[in-house]
């Protein structure tokens, strides 16, 4: 599991390659996240980052997952919480820690893998509708369905708002095209 420490700051990073070259005219594209545009996807992805980060650092986030966390600058908002989250997890017993989020009380294992699920597959998302799926981190994305599959599986969170029946994967689809079949996201007919 320490592993899963290194597979964030990738995750983190490789998202972050996304968000960097995400133009201030492409916010208001769809995503395969049907109720939110990009921006709306990004603002979910930088409160989830600022709400893990204040769990592993015993600090209120100082607002719900769903506030507006980009502001007017969405990469600035997405560079510093990027920043605040890789120095979270890798402050001493991170993975020592009980998270409490949404989906419930979680030991830090577990956590950091959703935490990880969150970033790649949210990552996957903002590439597919910006355009930007080469700055992708492919083997982790390879990784992370590993793990979900050597975990049994995500069948406990399939659910509306969490993840959705498996969607089929294109033949030859690349492995986060896999990764977000796999998450339930309708990947037919998406450009890429």
């Amino acid at each position: 599991m320490a592993n899963v420490i290194g597979q964030i700051d990738r995750a983190i990073e490789a998202t972050g390659r996304v968000v960097a070259g995400v133009g201030d005219d492409r916010l208001t594209d769809p995503t395969m996240c049907t109720d939110w545009d990009v921006r709306a996807l990004l603002n979910h992805t930088v409160g989830g980052m600022r709400i893990f980060t204040a769990q592993l650092t015993g600090t209120d986030a100082g607002a719900d997952h769903e506030a507006d966390w980009l502001g007017t600058d969405p990469r600035a908002a997405y560079a510093a919480a990027a920043d605040a989250d890789h120095a979270a997890w890798h402050l001493p017993g991170a993975l020592a820690i009980t998270v409490h989020i949404s989906l419930g009380t979680l030991p830090g294992p577990l956590a950091a893998v959703i935490h990880l699920t969150e970033l790649c597959a949210h990552g996957a998302d903002l590439a597919v509708a910006t355009g930007r799926e080469a700055a992708l981190d492919e083997d982790l994305c390879e990784e992370l369905l590993a793990t979900m599959h050597g975990m049994g599986g995500i069948d406990a969170y399939r659910m509306p708002g969490v993840f959705g029946p498996e969607a089929p994967a294109p033949a030859g689809a690349l492995p986060h095209r896999r990764l977000l079949a796999y998450l339930g996201r309708p990947v037919d007919g998406v450009p890429g």
